[in-house]
């Protein structure tokens, strides 16, 4: 896709939705790193409903290492790998306590250094909480990026490195939003809906559906 395409591609979306906001329930950059951690192989919606009553109660690190590990698996057991997550948010919950006086840090290297976060939690977090153009790219942005042709790419990373060259500093701070949304509801995996995607236009791909 050309720079031109690009920038018209980009200014769709940021038209249909100036200001795209991430579907994860949270209270506080703390909560928000949580659920980000809790979203990895799981979607949002389930994420969600598992929060909705945990974040009422515990939304600060101490609370969390307070809660302890067994109780937090319980509360969180219907989202998937919840053992693993439950003992990484534990450990992190720690560390946070600790190392940063209880502040989400606000630096990549310190956060891909926090168990069960890597780099597309760190620039979730990175993005949401702090406000930094970081592109933090899923499965739904892999594919969108690939399909349509806007930054191909064969790793999550290459497809993130290519976004880099290819978007205008301009749209960098939303550009995960609008391209998660896209996947999710427009762009997506087994049957793209082409037929009423802002975009289409300037999308490549060759097996545009009709309705």
């Amino acid at each position: 896709m050309d720079q031109q395409a690009v920038r018209k591609f980009f200014k769709t979306l940021q038209a249909a939705n100036p200001h795209p906001q991430s579907e994860l329930e949270y209270v506080n950059p703390f909560t928000l790193l949580v659920a980000v951690v809790l979203s990895a192989q799981s979607t949002d919606k389930g994420v969600n409903k598992a929060t909705k009553s945990l974040f009422q109660s515990h939304q600060t690190p101490e609370s969390f290492v307070n809660l302890g590990e067994e109780k937090l698996r319980e509360a969180i057991k219907t989202i998937g790998l919840y053992k693993t997550k439950a003992a990484n948010i534990i450990k992190l919950s720690k560390i946070v306590v600790d190392q940063y006086d209880s502040k989400v840090p606000s630096t990549r290297e310190a956060l891909e250094s926090l168990p069960g976060v890597g780099r597309k939690t760190a620039n979730v977090v990175l993005n949401v909480a702090f406000g930094q153009p970081t592109l933090a790219v899923d499965t739904h942005i892999f594919r969108v990026c690939n399909r349509t042709g806007l930054a191909p790419g064969s790793t999550p990373r290459a497809v993130e490195e290519s976004l880099e060259v290819a978007l205008p500093e301009t749209y960098k701070l939303h550009a995960h939003h609008w391209l998660i949304l896209l996947g999710r509801y427009t762009c997506k995996a087994r049957k793209p809906e082409c037929w009423h995607c802002p975009v289409r236009e300037w999308c490549m791909y060759e097996g545009k559906t009709e309705k």
